[in-house]
Order: C-alpha cells, then sequence, then structure tokens
C-alpha cells in the first residue's frame, strides 16, 4: 500500500463519517421539528400550553409510508394519533391523563352522571341524557375528556352534538368514547 492509497483511505473514511454526522444532524433536525410540529398542532387543538404538557421531550414518532407523522409514543405507549382525514389528534388514555392533569374544569370536559359512568369507562357511548354539564366553548366533532361528577376521568371521545344540543336535548349520542379505563387502548381509531 503506497502513501497515496492510504491518505485516499482516510479521506473516504472521513467523507464516511461526515456523512454520518450529517445523517445524525438531519435525523435530529427532524426529530426537532416534527416535535415543534405536534406541540404547535396540540396548542391549536387544545389551548395554550398543551403541547408542551402532552409531548415531552422523549416522545417518538411512528410514521406512514409517506413520512407522515401518525403516532406520537411516550415509554412505548401510544399518545395520540393523527387523523388522516383532518390531521387533528386523537387521544389515548395516556395522552388525555396529561392534558386532565394540565388544565383545569371545566375545559374540554364532558361530565356524566354517576349511572354512566360503569358503561363509559368501559367504552360504551355516552347519551346525551346522561351528561349533566359540558364545556361550553367545544363544538361538535373536537375530542373530549370524559369525567364523573369529581372530575376523575373515565374515558375520552370526540363530541357528537354541540354543548347546547347536548343540554337542550335529551336523546341521542353526546359523545362517541374512544378510549375508557377500563377499556383497551386501540390504536387504529
Amino acid at each position: 500500500m503506497t502513501s497515496d492509497d492510504s491518505k485516499s483511505d482516510m479521506d473516504n473514511n472521513s467523507v464516511r463519517q461526515t456523512d454520518n454526522d450529517l445523517n445524525d444532524f438531519k435525523n435530529f433536525t427532524n426529530l426537532n421539528t416534527r416535535l415543534k410540529r405536534v406541540r404547535m398542532m396540540a396548542d391549536y387543538q387544545f389551548g395554550k400550553g398543551v403541547g408542551k404538557v402532552l409531548f415531552d421531550d422523549h416522545v417518538t414518532f411512528l410514521l406512514s409510508k409517506t413520512k407522515r407523522i401518525r403516532q406520537i409514543r411516550s415509554d412505548g405507549e401510544r399518545l395520540a394519533t393523527v387523523r388522516a382525514k383532518d390531521g387533528f389528534f386523537t387521544l389515548s388514555m395516556k395522552g388525555a391523563s396529561r392534558i386532565h392533569l394540565f388544565l383545569k374544569a371545566p375545559a374540554l370536559r364532558v361530565v356524566v352522571c354517576d349511572d354512566a359512568v360503569p358503561f363509559v369507562s368501559k367504552g360504551k357511548t355516552a347519551f346525551a341524557k346522561h351528561i349533566i354539564s359540558i364545556d361550553s366553548t367545544l363544538r361538535a366533532k373536537e375530542e373530549v375528556l370524559i369525567t364523573d361528577r369529581n372530575d376523575r376521568l373515565i374515558a375520552t371521545g370526540q363530541l357528537a352534538l354541540s354543548p347546547d344540543e347536548i343540554m337542550t336535548g335529551n336523546y341521542g349520542v353526546g359523545v362517541f368514547v374512544r378510549n375508557g379505563i377500563e377499556k383497551e387502548d386501540n390504536p387504529e381509531e
């Protein structure tokens, strides 16, 4: 091996190392960009400051084939899924509990009567007649936290009607429950 060959090998090694460093930097930048993006999305959907509480610095991302964010996880457990149809989050119970601890009542909350708690906590639908109070700033189709009278989180779901329709009408579906505290988390929803 001549000195020119060894110099060429050294140059190739340094180029490979530089490429690896660049890839590491790109991966860090992508991770940082994704984290900022999901935090902004959460702040928009759930309220200011929620993004940082919901998604700490140690989250991981599950991406689709097209490299779009599908799920955000912490310690291997799903916190939230990005709905493909509209880009909003659906929450797991772990994600909902983080938001529940951060936001004070009545923010994002739907309170159900004591009779409905066992059913709703198992993932059954919360009907309008079982809802005793609701955050008046909510809109139909928004993700909500379902609690009992004592503000204990029992489920998470999607609001079916506006708060006015729920409180004035006494029939129909109030909240489509996604996850209850006694129901297994379904990451596909």
